[in-house]
């Protein structure tokens, strides 16, 4: 479900039925962007509540699974389409990849250069996309379960062109441990930090990919957000629980 929260009641549920909604994001326009795992598709919700589907199918191959979405101010939107979480029967792609939505609705790999994307983020200039890795394949799972440390978990980065292209592509950040947790949800300050959830908390990188520290969190977190009037409250989302707390510097406009 979609559920809505502006910090004075309750969260209010605002939509059911969303084919395990995952990342999220609101268009130059307000509308809000959802990468619908389940259903494979990615959605747009307008004011009026109405649902209008995106994208659901490359070439005529549904999607993996979405999982999640980021906005450029020039309207175009890339998303990341890991296959896990689908049967090996079911996959139409044969990959896992980033995928961009032009402008004018045309959608397009931007690349398939990525072992299992999940969180994304543009630098504050968008001429980087930050891609979190959260593991190569099964055996990171089976090496987290033995209690080793998978040498897997990274951020990849891509050099964005005028036309939204990618190239470049190059590892940004190892981010291997042995604590519980995986590079997922990721945003970035005005400064051009790099936030990521992962191993103990939320990482924070600074722009040459140097870890400045970690942000402690009482559950593993899995994303996260710039909030409030002056983009310098960070919302984190962790279990059942959202979490808060107040930043130095501002956070870049989620759109």
């Amino acid at each position: 479900m979609l559920m809505r929260w502006d910090g004075s009641a309750e969260a209010v549920v605002i939509r059911t039925n969303t084919g395990e909604g995952n990342g999220c994001t609101l268009d130059r326009q307000g509308r809000l962007l959802m990468c619908e795992g389940a259903n494979r598709q990615i959605t747009r919700m307008d004011a009026d509540g109405s649902i209008t589907t995106v994208a659901d199918r490359w070439q005529g191959h549904r999607l993996n699974r979405p999982n999640d979405i980021v906005c450029r101010t020039d309207g175009s939107v890339y998303f990341t389409d890991p296959e896990r979480g689908i049967p090996e029967e079911q996959r139409e792609l044969g990959f896992a990849g980033v995928f961009r939505i032009a402008p004018d609705g045309t959608l397009s790999v931007a690349t398939d250069e990525c072992e299992y994307p999940n969180g994304l983020a543009l630098s504050p200039d968008e001429t980087v996309l930050y891609v979190a890795i959260s593991r190569l394949d099964d055996r990171c799972v089976q090496e987290a379960e033995r209690g080793e440390v998978c040498t897997h978990r990274r951020i990849r980065a891509f050099d964005v062109a005028s036309d939204g292209t990618l190239s470049n592509n190059r590892i940004f950040s190892d981010m291997s441990s042995a604590e519980p947790g995986v590079p997922d949800g990721m945003k970035v300050d005005t400064e051009g930090r790099v936030y990521c959830t992962g191993s103990g908390g939320i990482w924070v990188i600074d722009p040459q990919g140097n870890r400045q520290g970690v942000i402690r969190v009482p559950e593993v977190p899995r994303n996260l957000v710039f909030g409030g009037a002056d983009l310098d409250t960070m919302f984190i989302t962790a279990g059942d629980s959202v979490y808060s707390l107040q930043t130095k510097v501002q956070g870049v406009a989620a759109h």
